[in-house]
């Protein structure tokens, strides 16, 4: 049977709107689509595969094939033409079926007849749903308006799939969208768990009506609303605060240059001419996008197609009329899920969320380290997530594990009550010990401190019973900002900040960029390597004027009080000294200015490189304290990149060669008397606490949440014991200390 050239899209999406009007249930609406298209296109067959979960498709209507084959035949994502098609997620078209690699013969289904093949995904913004075949028993290749007017169609069914238009009983239960359980499995971000409703960030707008009926009415939506958001990135262009010159200002302009691209309006324009309605025809578009998206590896073109997928949001929120959700109303129980987000965004929903999950992100991205300023519990990486989820959705958050359960089933949902319970019994206990000191059973007291980033943290301070802030991230009120901020806005937020604190010190860490922290109105360099680039005090020492403004704005808000600031990421003595030279000169500024300066000043330098632990004794003396980043220390010790899983987790902070090398740090510092500290993640998990503390750290810094359970522990255990068991597991060749100290405090009968 021939089949036609050219296909006109409208003709069929025309009938496709006559027959989704009619009255029927799933399985009966589909069978009538897949005839239609069948005549449409002129195909001997036509055929609708749907997703049954993240690993198969099921045949579910047909027109040609064996009607037993239906709801029996199963492919594999990857098996056969139709799983490639879906993997790949783009149309496969071939005058010989049998011979095109990847072919899988399915006898139930009787299409060995069949030489020609046409697939197409069945996608709704970058997720596969299912795949759309015709196929004729002629051997030749379809035409271009063919697989155009194919996966035209092919939009409107994934539109309809998303409102259930093709729900019925028994098989077709799997059409059902959003309404069994979801598991994604993520990194962790932040610690904690959290139970409540799903608010997305960016609203799921799903179109009743996906065939247009006059296409000139669409296009002239379509271009208002395109006026639109050209007129959004005009005037976020001409904001004062952009009008100097930088990276971010360079984006934005490539921003412009995205929504004002003929060939991407073309795009979407040629669709709704096709048929569809204006909102369908740029999630067509988008859908383009995020596959293409998938497949680049360089970074530039990623953050490219970015910018046009977020176009397409913006796009999508004008024609539809809706707001992005801003914080203001939101639920008492709310959890945030969003493909990604920025600090500044993140902030305005504040403590007002219970948790945040989020499609990509990584472990020092701006919105991990605001949600840890918040003790937020935070997934990231949680694939498909915002495909999933809907606004008002029962969510159970695990920052410890890094697991999102999305419409749980009771039994899960019960167990994880069980763990928030027996956590607040837990907080409750620790509770009491908050003004009793950390001293271990042999005498040693040990100073448990707190990390801070925002002045909505320090109310913790007295209600965790951290002595101190051991750590204040300053880049926080750089990373949030559009312009850098003013000197005495600065010092106002430090003098707040030393009075909520009172009596108990705080130790600033000066401006921490670079790397995976990127300030938006400061040009990043191209590095290959960013974390072992230009960074921290690499960027103040070259930038002195910023360095300058900061440690002005902290003198001044000291108000003539005592000051402790330390430089991050010193690698080498030279540079703490040409740091520590710029401080005393502003404070020698300062006083000559009149100003009141700090009742004592102690400066201070972070250990985050090996190089830094075999620097010469002169640094050791001239410093008047370090505090080791165990962060990127550790990162570094072992030339693992703490944001790639794939290596992340191999090694141990309790190995015997870390604890050595910590047993080095300790050394030097005790030999010059210099106070010494430990910062980071693994001074707040009392296991890794109890290691660190064992090898001669007096002092650890760590989220509020963590003093409590690091406390307990070290209250329950004799020092001496557990250097003998590090001593013995060193003798005896062992990689790690972790083993024996587990079993030590298992036979103590002390949880952790």
């Amino acid at each position: 049977m021939p089949f036609s050239k050219a296909v006109d899209s409208r003709i069929i999406l025309t009938r496709l709107r006559e027959t989704l009007a009619e009255p029927g249930e799933g399985q009966e609406r589909l069978d009538r689509i897949v005839k239609l298209i069948a005549n449409g296109i002129v195909a001997e067959v036509c055929s609708v595969y749907l997703r049954r979960d993240d690993e198969w498709l099921e045949l579910c209507a047909t027109q040609g094939l064996k009607p037993e084959s239906v709801h029996h035949t199963r492919l594999r994502m990857g098996q056969g033409l139709v799983g490639r098609i879906a993997e790949r997620a783009e149309p496969l078209n071939t005058g010989d079926a049998a011979h095109t690699a990847g072919f899988r013969f399915m006898p139930e289904t009787g299409e060995e007849i069949y030489s020609s093949f046409l697939g197409v995904p069945i996608q709704r913004l970058g997720e596969v749903l299912g795949v759309l075949v015709v196929q004729n028993r002629e051997a030749r290749e379809y035409s271009d308006d063919v697989v155009y007017a194919l996966e035209v169609v092919a939009m409107v069914i994934a539109e309809m799939a998303e409102l259930g238009a093709f729900i019925g009983p028994g098989p077709m239960e799997i059409a059902r969208p959003h309404q069994g359980p979801f598991f994604a499995r993520g990194l962790v971000g932040q610690e904690g768990v959290a139970e409540g409703r799903v608010v997305l960030h960016e609203p799921n707008i799903v179109v009743s009506q996906p065939i247009s009926e006059d296409p000139e009415e669409e296009c002239a939506r379509l271009r208002a609303a395109i006026t639109a958001l050209r007129a959004e990135v005009d005037e976020m262009l001409e904001a004062d605060f952009l009008t100097m010159t930088g990276e971010h200002r360079d984006v934005l302009h490539a921003y412009r240059m995205f929504a004002h691209d003929k060939g991407w309006v073309r795009r979407i324009e040629d669709s709704i001419l096709s048929g569809l309605a204006a909102e369908v025809a740029v999630e067509k578009e988008q859908s383009a996008t995020r596959t293409r998206m998938s497949r680049v590896a360089d970074p530039y073109i990623r953050e490219r197609l970015h910018d046009l997928d977020d176009l397409s949001n913006r796009l999508l929120r004008l024609l539809a009329g809706i707001e992005p959700n801003n914080g203001r109303d939101i639920p008492d129980d709310a959890i945030l899920v969003a493909r990604n987000i920025g600090p500044a965004e993140l902030l305005d929903y504040g403590r007002k969320l219970r948790g945040v999950v989020l499609e990509e992100g990584s472990v020092g991205s701006h919105a991990a380290i605001v949600a840890r300023a918040l003790a937020i519990p935070l997934v990231i990486q949680a694939e498909r997530i915002t495909r999933e989820a809907q606004n008002g959705d029962h969510i159970l958050v695990d920052g410890d594990l890094a697991t999102v359960h999305l419409r749980p089933e009771d039994s899960v949902t019960n167990a994880f009550r069980e763990k928030i319970e027996m956590l607040a019994e837990a907080q409750e206990e620790y509770a009491t010990l908050r003004d009793k000191p950390a001293t271990t059973c042999d005498g040693v007291t040990i100073g448990l401190h707190m990390n801070a980033g925002l002045m909505a943290d320090l109310p913790s301070l007295p209600k965790c019973g951290a002595l101190g802030v051991g750590l204040f991230r300053t880049e926080l009120q750089f990373l949030i900002r559009s312009t850098v901020p003013r000197r005495a806005d600065l010092a106002a937020l430090y003098n707040r900040i030393l009075n909520a604190a009172g009596e108990r010190p705080v130790i600033f860490r000066t401006l921490d960029i670079g790397s995976d922290k990127v300030l938006p109105y400061m040009k990043r360099p191209e590095e290959p390597n960013p974390a072992l680039g230009w960074r921290a005090i690499r960027v103040g020492l070259d930038r002195k004027g910023v360095m300058r403004m900061q440690l002005q704005a902290l003198v001044r808000g000291a108000q003539g009080r005592p000051l402790h600031v330390m430089f991050p990421f010193v690698a080498e003595a030279s540079e703490h000294e040409a740091a520590r030279e710029i401080f005393l000169s502003v404070l020698e500024r300062e006083q000559e200015l009149g100003h009141t300066i700090p009742a004592t000043v102690r400066i201070g330098a972070m250990l985050e490189t090996p190089s830094l632990a075999y620097a010469p004794g002169r640094f050791f003396k001239m410093t008047d304290f370090i505090s080791i980043g165990g962060n990127d220390l550790k990162q570094f010790f072992f030339a693992a990149d703490r944001e790639n899983e794939l290596v992340r987790r191999r090694y141990d902070t309790l190995s015997i060669s870390f604890l050595d090398f910590i047993g080095h740090i300790v050394g030097r510092c005790h030999e010059h008397g210099t106070p010494l500290s430990f910062c980071g993640e693994d001074a707040g998990r009392p296991v890794d606490a109890l290691g660190l503390v064992a090898t001669g750290i007096r002092t650890l810094s760590m989220r509020p949440a963590s003093i409590g359970p690091v406390k307990a522990l070290l209250r329950q255990v004799d020092l001496g014991e557990v250097r003998a068991l590090i001593a013995e597991a060193r003798a005896a060749g062992t990689c790690s200390a972790r083993p024996a100290i587990e079993a030590y405090l298992a036979r103590r009968g002390i949880a952790h």
